[in-house]
């Protein structure tokens, strides 16, 4: 049967407590079953003393016995019940004090085996990190542990409730963004691109777009500039003029983007390490790019950013923890493989981890040192009082009852010795 609820009616006992209480049963029929033969040899010997000088002897020791077993019998039944259900003070001790045993097992619990030295030692001696390493390190067992933390991600993920999490990244990222400023930042990067002669390829493919632009929009560009023409200037000069504009205008953009030293390409490189370093230095700038910046992050899709953000996370973590061949288990798999192997081969390192190891045990067995006893102790006190005096007896009857045993014997010794002693005196 499996066991119950300690405090609960009619509990069924493990199978450990069963092989507790045959012990006990054994036991106490030994410790009884002495008692029974003092008692007998008693009998025996006072009733055919006048028959023997040397059944005196006999008697003495009986009654010793007899007084040893019966004493010891007394304090092992008086510990967890009222010897022959009498009302004798200081009796059934276990019942009468089991909230304080409570508090007592709690607290020696928490100074005698969970002190943070103990436990410590304890790990040391177990070789807890290179087992550790060992088990991480073989491909089956990361695969299962992978599968395991990949559960526990999709499942923390689910314990948080969207609108929080949307709020607390908007504001990370508000506030990331709020603290850096736009304008010197820009500098800083086109410095860089300027400084390296990386932005050539950008500004040639621009150069060329917009002159492939010019060509491709080259009518529509015709007619919004023929409006602006002179009311007096003929329609075929001002088209035709137009028209030289615009292919003159694409084929300075087509040389610029082909011949890096060209004039204009010098100047538009010169305009541009200028702008870097007005980005950095001008306050001008630094307050259009803050205004810039607040106007990027008050449009509603930088608003909505973060929950997209966090219902792309949540799907994927769902979608890959839930397949095990998934890039996610496997990623996981390599990690938790590659950290064993790294544990294993690298003494530092193993030592590292054991001394993170050893802090996170000082913190928590330090920290929760009073929650450690009111487990233990609230554990204890919600047992019922008689179960658990049961409990303890199922724990540690067996060996008590070697103390009986002992007091009959050892008070046959006793009564021996004194019984010689009164006769030679």
């Amino acid at each position: 049967m499996d066991a119950v609820d300690p405090s609960g009616p009619g509990r069924a006992l493990s199978p450990a407590e069963r092989k507790r209480a045959a012990l006990l049963v054994v036991t106490r029929r030994r410790a009884t079953g002495l008692l029974v033969a003092a008692t007998v040899l008693f009998a025996l010997a006072t009733a055919f003393a006048h028959q023997a000088s040397w059944l005196g002897w006999v008697q003495a020791v009986a009654v010793a016995s007899m007084v040893g077993g019966l004493a010891d019998w007394f304090a092992v039944t008086a510990l967890f019940r009222r010897p022959l259900g009498l009302p004798i003070p200081h009796t059934a001790i276990v019942v009468e004090r089991k909230d304080r045993f409570a508090e007592t097992i709690g607290s020696f619990v928490q100074e005698s085996f969970l002190t943070p030295e103990a436990v410590s030692a304890r790990m040391r001696a177990a070789n807890a990190v290179p087992r550790a390493a060992a088990w991480m390190a073989d491909p089956g067992h990361a695969s299962d542990l992978a599968g395991r933390a990949a559960d526990l991600l999709v499942a923390g993920a689910g314990l948080l409730r969207d609108e929080d999490v949307h709020e607390l990244m908007d504001t990370l990222v508000r506030r990331r963004l709020d603290a850096i400023a736009l304008a010197p930042v820009a500098g800083r990067t086109l410095e860089q691109l300027t400084r390296e002669g990386r932005h050539e390829e950008v500004v040639d493919a621009a150069l060329a777009a917009l002159s492939q632009s010019v060509r491709t929009h080259g009518p529509e560009l015709h007619e919004r500039l023929g409006v602006y023409s002179p009311w007096w200037l003929p329609g075929p000069i001002s088209d035709h003029m137009v028209n030289r504009l615009l292919e003159r205008t694409s084929i300075v953009l087509d040389d610029m983007a082909r011949y890096r030293e060209h004039p204009l390409r010098q100047q538009l490189d010169a305009g541009l390490v200028k702008l870097a370093d007005q980005l950095q230095t001008d306050e001008e700038m630094r307050r259009r790019g803050e205004e810039f910046k607040a106007e990027i992050l008050s449009t509603p899709a930088i608003r909505d950013f973060a929950t997209t953000v966090w219902r792309d996370i949540k799907d994927q973590l769902r979608d890959q923890a839930a397949q095990p061949g998934s890039e996610l288990r496997a990623q996981l798999t390599r990690l938790i493989a590659q950290t064993g192997e790294r544990l294993r081969g690298d003494p530092a390192l193993a030592e590292t981890a054991q001394r993170g190891i050893d802090t996170a045990t000082r913190t928590l067995l330090g920290n929760f040192d009073h929650e450690l006893v009111a487990l233990v102790s609230g554990t204890v006190a919600r047992w019922d009082a008689v179960d658990t005096a049961n409990r303890l007896e199922l724990l540690l009857g067996p060996d008590l009852q070697y103390i009986r045993i002992n007091g009959t014997v050892f008070g046959a010794m006793a009564g021996l010795v004194l019984h010689a002693i009164s006769v030679a005196a």
